[in-house]
C-alpha cells in the first residue's frame, strides 16, 4: 500500500521519466537500424568487409557501457547525445548480424530465378532479398530495442534523465520504493517494445514463412497485406510523431538557465534550492541536472552545458586546480577564486556557510572497543579493517592514495562502493571503515562515530556557487538571487536536510522549499 502512495505522489515525475527514457530510446534505436542494415546489406556484396566490420561490432560491444561514456563525455558533452551514441553502438551488432545472416539465407535458385525474368541487383536485392530476410532482420532490431530500454538506464549518470534517475537516486538514499518507481516502469517499457516490434516482424513475415501458407486463398492473402499495411503505415505514423515531437525546434521565450548538481543527496537539496529560489525571484526557468559526478559536472561548465553549480573548496583547490600544500580556509577559498577565473573563466561566488569535508568513520561498537577518535588512533589496528570508501576518493590524488601513507596506514582490504551501500556495508560489518562526508545523515541514522583528522589532511570543504560570467551578463537579476544564500547554510542545517532525504524519504524538492520557508526567503 505505502509503494502504490508513493506511486501516486510521483506520478507526475515518472511520467516525465518515463517520456525521457522512451525519446531515447527509440531514437538511439532507429539511428542503429538506419545505420545497422545498410552495413549488413554492405558487407554481404563486399565479402572483403564482412570479417573487420563484425570485428569492430564485437569489439564496441565488448567496451563496457560507464566506460565508453566517460570517453564521450569530452568529445559530446553531457546530456542526450553521448547516452544515444552509447546505445547506438551497442545496438548495432544484432542489426549488422542478423541483416547478413538474413540476406545470405536466401535460396540461391531464387536468386538465380529473379534474375531469369530480367530483374537487376537492385530489384533483387529490394524484392526478394530484403523481403525475404526480413524476418532474421526484425529477430535482431528486436534484440537491440529490448536491450537498449535497459542502457538508457546508465544515461541518467550523464544528465540525459530517464527512468535511470530514480533507480540511482533510489540506490543513493536506500529507497527501494523509488527504485522500484525506476524499474518497473523500464521493464514494462522493455516487454511493451519487444510486443510492438514483434507485431512488426510478424506483418512483414512473407506467408509463404508462415504455417498458413497450405490453406492460404485470396481471402487469406488479402488480410495478411492488410495487416501488414496497417501494422507499417501506424509504425510509419508513430515514428513521424515522435520525430516531429522530438526534434523540431519549438520556439520559446523562456529564459532557461542550467543547473548541474553531482552524484549525491546534499548536491540535488541544493540544486533544488536554487531551483525553487531563482524561479520564485525571477523569471528565469531552472532545468537540473543531477546526478553528475565531480568531473563529468566540471567539463559540463566549462563546454558551457551548464550554467552554474554548486562545488566544494577542497574539491576546487586539490582535483581541479592540482593544489595540494595546506592553507587556511580564507587561502584556499581565494586561490580557487582567482585560479578558476584566471584558467577557466569560471566565477565562484561566496560560500554557502558550511563545511562538509571528507571524514572517516566506523562503528560505534568498534571505536569503543579500540578507543578510536582520532586517524592516528585507527592507522595503529587499520590492517586488521576493511574500508569501504567511494570510487572518486579512491583515485583522487588528495585522496585515499595520499591518505593512507600521510597516516602510515594499510587496510587489510580497500573495497569501492558509492553511495548510501558504504552504511549498509558498514552495518552488516562487511566493512569497518568508510569514508563520509561531515554532513552525511546517513552518520545519524546508522550511529557511526566520525573521527578526526588530527594531522588536517584534508582542506576545508565550504560550498559554493561556481557559475559562468556570461551566466551572470545574461541575466543580470541572478546576482542579487544568489547572494541571499550566501552564509545561511551551516553543517548542522545541511546535515538535517539530507538526514530528511536519506533516512525520512523525504522528496528533495520539497525539502529545499521548506529549508527556503523557513529561512524567510520564499512564501
Amino acid at each position: 500500500m505505502e509503494f502504490i502512495n508513493y506511486m501516486i505522489d510521483n506520478s507526475n515525475e515518472i511520467l516525465i521519466r518515463t517520456i525521457e527514457h522512451l525519446q531515447l530510446t527509440i531514437f538511439a534505436v532507429v539511428m542503429a537500424i538506419l545505420i545497422g542494415v545498410p552495413l549488413g546489406i554492405l558487407i554481404c556484396y563486399m565479402k572483403g568487409l564482412k570479417k573487420p566490420v563484425l570485428a569492430v561490432a564485437n569489439i564496441m560491444q565488448s567496451i563496457p557501457s560507464l566506460a565508453l561514456l566517460g570517453f564521450l563525455i569530452p568529445f559530446l558533452g553531457i546530456g542526450a547525445k553521448p547516452a544515444i551514441f552509447m546505445v547506438v553502438v551497442y545496438s548495432l551488432l544484432p542489426i549488422i548480424k542478423n541483416t547478413a545472416t538474413g540476406i545470405d539465407g536466401i535460396s540461391p535458385e531464387m536468386v538465380e530465378a529473379a534474375r531469369g525474368i530480367g530483374m537487376t541487383n537492385l530489384q533483387v536485392l529490394s524484392k526478394v532479398k530484403l523481403p525475404q530476410a526480413l524476418p532474421v532482420i526484425m529477430a535482431g532490431v528486436r534484440i537491440s530495442a529490448v536491450t537498449s530500454v535497459g542502457l538508457v538506464t546508465i544515461a541518467a549518470l550523464i544528465g540525459a534523465g530517464g527512468l535511470g534517475y530514480l533507480v540511482y537516486s533510489g540506490i543513493r538514499t536506500v529507497n527501494n520504493y523509488q527504485i522500484l518507481a525506476g524499474a518497473i516502469p523500464a521493464c514494462l517499457m522493455a516487454l511493451g517494445i519487444d510486443f510492438f516490434v514483434s507485431q512488426i516482424e510478424k506483418a512483414v513475415t512473407p506467408l509463404s514463412f508462415t504455417n498458413k501458407v497450405k490453406s492460404a486463398n485470396l481471402q487469406t492473402i488479402k488480410h495478411h497485406q492488410l495487416r501488414k499495411t496497417i501494422t507499417l503505415w501506424t509504425t510509419a505514423a508513430v515514428l513521424v510523431a515522435f520525430f516531429i515531437y522530438t526534434i523540431l525546434p519549438f520556439k520559446s521565450d523562456e529564459k532557461v538557465l542550467v543547473v548541474g548538481a553531482k552524484d549525491f543527496t546534499e548536491q540535488v537539496i541544493l540544486g533544488n534550492i536554487y531551483k525553487e529560489l531563482i524561479e520564485a525571484e525571477t523569471d528565469i526557468t531552472v532545468d537540473l541536472k543531477t546526478d553528475l559526478g565531480s568531473q563529468v559536472v566540471f567539463t559540463a561548465i566549462t563546454n558551457e552545458e551548464v550554467d552554474m553549480y554548486v562545488d566544494y573548496t577542497g574539491t576546487v583547490y586539490g582535483s581541479i586546480l592540482g593544489h595540494s600544500e595546506m592553507k587556511t580556509p580564507d587561502e584556499v577559498y581565494e586561490t580557487c577564486v582567482k585560479e578558476l577565473e584566471e584558467q577557466y573563466n569560471l566565477t565562484m561566488l561566496d560560500p554557502l556557510g558550511f563545511n562538509n569535508t571528507y571524514t572517516l568513520a566506523v562503528q560505534k561498537q568498534l571505536a569503543d572497543d579500540y578507543g578510536l577518535k582520532t586517524y592516528s588512533d585507527l592507522a595503529k589496528i587499520s590492517d586488521e579493517l576493511t574500508l569501504g570508501a567511494t570510487y572518486e576518493i579512491l583515485n583522487r590524488s588528495d585522496g585515499i592514495p595520499s591518505l593512507l601513507p600521510t597516516y602510515d596506514m594499510q587496510f587489510k582490504e580497500t573495497i569501492a562502493i558509492d553511495g548510501s551501500q558504504r552504511y549498509t556495508a558498514a552495518q552488516n560489518n562487511e566493512v569497518q571503515v568508510i569514508d563520509a562526508f561531515s554532513t552525511d545523515g546517513l552518520l545519524l541514522e546508522y550511529d557511526l562515530t566520525i573521527l578526526e583528522d588530527d594531522k588536517d589532511f584534508f582542506p576545508p570543504y565550504y560550498a559554493a556557487p561556481v557559475i559562468r560570467p556570461e551566466t551572470l551578463e545574461e541575466f543580470p537579476e541572478l546576482g542579487p538571487v544568489l547572494e541571499e544564500l550566501t552564509g545561511v547554510l551551516d553543517d548542522e542545517k545541511m546535515r538535517e536536510m539530507n538526514y530528511q532525504v536519506d533516512v525520512q524519504k523525504k522528496n528533495p524538492n520539497d525539502v529545499a522549499k521548506d529549508f527556503l520557508q523557513s529561512e524567510g526567503l520564499i512564501e
